[in-house]
């Protein structure tokens, strides 16, 4: 096989591992994997286990024909390999690291530019909690929880390419600022325009469904509120329809006039997407918190009903976890968490830089280490995880290696590290840096496969451990070239990961 160049990657690496050890026809089977631990990585980068290897073949012994083919890979995606080991744990891969190193970093903007696999196709990423808050002191931390996964999914899928439509606007002043504050830009208003003639086709469409009824006043029933216009019989549809996944519990949907203007305004976004997208259909995605769960499939059967349009059939739904306060007598709000998280951030800044923290500089840094500590503790459990939260001023610091106030402090350590560096070129302590090409990456052993793994933890490690910037002698400044350049790796891929948190790196803490 001829290797394709390209950047590495991990499930190329892995598919041509597993297909060289295929004897039969049919998908090879997944026995590779790659290690993570530092201890491991010291004599190898992955192992196909012994214990996988027996059923291919006779006790676990490969023969030395496909070992050679192993070692011989090159393949698209592929790194150089070093070696190929029978051991008494399995089959040992070993990349030449000092070749591989050379190739990432030589060219890290290509190994850090992100996939455009998705380009130009369309989503509709609806919030639901937004729906029904029409102020900020509604905002709950399950409803603040939902918008920051919102949020941080649209970036990431317009990094891939994506067009990403943004429901509903956020029209509040209130909640427009305070998600500013926290650094998500939502739209105050939204691309198409309410026309109220929608809601009233939605209820021509209704007064004609046969699994919908005009509420009326029933001997024994219960007096219906009001607003409800229509019952929705969904327990019916989705009989008729074969529909799985959806609540048991499932039965009469009563239907008010909001109702049909969420679904109106929903509708309308996605004919949008749908006339620019090839094929003129868009899938929506309904983030809703746990607590709305049953609320917005309800929502979702509703516009199933009226609309039988492809973008119906296309929905998801990501359902985000509760969120709960440990040790709290009362419940606490988005806005008072904020207002915590960012009095423990000064407080914590001045008690290790002290009156620094006063100058306006720090307004600005203050704001940003609040915004990533919440959306750190708010994203780093899965999304359908409940998330317990301690507000005690004891559980949050500036280096703490949970929080993301930790991470920015070793943003800044990158940004001083290369200040630093640059201004000892300008008084002519150290040399200009060389280009990549001429670096020797052999005077690097572990240290790129260890901060792939925790990148801010290992980097911190790394930092304390290894004088990056040494003495400006001749002799150590091949070394000093082969850190930099692996910390402009580390720095890259920080900042590109930040960004998909609308988090600017931060130059000093």
């Amino acid at each position: 096989m001829e290797t394709g160049g390209g950047r590495f990657g991990v499930s190329e690496t892995l598919g041509a591992l597993n297909a060289a050890l295929k004897k039969d026809p049919g998908p090879p089977a997944s026995v590779w994997f790659k290690e993570s631990s530092a201890r491991n990585l010291r004599s190898r980068d992955f192992l196909a286990p012994q214990a996988a290897l027996r059923p291919l073949f006779a006790g676990g012994q490969v023969p030395k024909d496909i070992i050679e083919d192993v070692i011989s890979l090159k393949c698209p995606g592929v790194p150089p390999l070093q070696s190929c080991q029978q051991t008494p744990l399995g089959l040992t891969v070993q990349l030449q690291r000092p070749a591989a190193f050379q190739q990432v970093l030589n060219s890290i903007a290509e190994f850090t530019k992100p996939s455009q696999s998705a380009s130009g196709q369309s989503i509709v990423l609806n919030c639901t909690p937004l729906w029904s808050r029409k102020s900020l002191d509604m905002l709950s931390l399950s409803n603040l929880r939902a918008i920051l996964v919102t949020d941080h999914l649209a970036e990431v899928l317009r990094i891939q390419g994506l067009n990403v439509h943004l429901v509903p606007a956020a029209p509040d002043e209130g909640i427009q600022k305070f998600l500013h504050q926290l650094r998500v830009e939502w739209p105050s208003e939204l691309e198409t325009t309410f026309i109220p003639e929608d809601v009233l086709a939605l209820k021509q469409v209704l007064s004609q469904c046969p699994y919908a009824t005009v509420p009326g006043l029933e001997p024994g029933k219960t007096r219906l509120p009001d607003n409800v216009i229509f019952k929705v019989h969904l327990k019916s549809f989705l009989a008729q329809q074969s529909l799985e996944g959806y609540d048991p519990n499932l039965d009469v949907c009563l239907v008010t006039e909001e109702k049909l203007r969420v679904l109106a305004e929903l509708r309308q976004m996605a004919l949008r997407c749908a006339g620019t997208e090839p094929g003129g259909c868009c899938r929506v995605v309904h983030v809703v918190s746990c607590e709305g769960e049953f609320q917005q499939q309800q929502v979702d059967l509703l516009w199933r009903m009226l609309d039988l349009g492809a973008h119906t059939a296309l929905q998801k739904h990501l359902v985000c976890g509760p969120v709960k306060v440990a040790n709290s007598p009362s419940p606490v709000g988005a806005p008072q968490y904020f207002q915590l998280r960012r009095c423990q951030m000064y407080e914590a800044s001045v008690m290790k830089y002290g009156d620094l923290v006063q100058d306006d500089s720090w307004t600005e840094i203050i704001s940003v280490l609040t915004s990533a500590a919440i959306r750190f503790e708010m994203l780093s459990t899965a999304h359908q995880s409940q998330i317990f939260l301690d507000l005690e001023d004891s559980s949050i610091s500036t280096k703490g290696t949970k929080s993301g106030a930790f991470v920015m402090y070793n943003c800044a350590r990158l940004a001083t590290l290369f200040k630093t560096y640059q201004q000892a070129v300008e008084r002519g302590a150290y040399p200009a840096f060389p280009p990549a090409s001429e670096l020797n990456f052999s005077l690097l052993r572990e240290e790129v496969c260890k901060f792939l793994i925790h990148l801010s933890m290992d980097f911190s490690s790394y930092y304390n451990r290894v004088h990056i910037l040494g003495e400006p002698l001749h002799h150590l400044f091949s070394q000093m070239f082969a850190r930099l350049q692996l910390m402009r790796g580390v720095r890259d891929v920080i900042h590109r990961a930040l960004a998909t948190l609308h988090l600017p790196p931060l130059s000093q803490i």
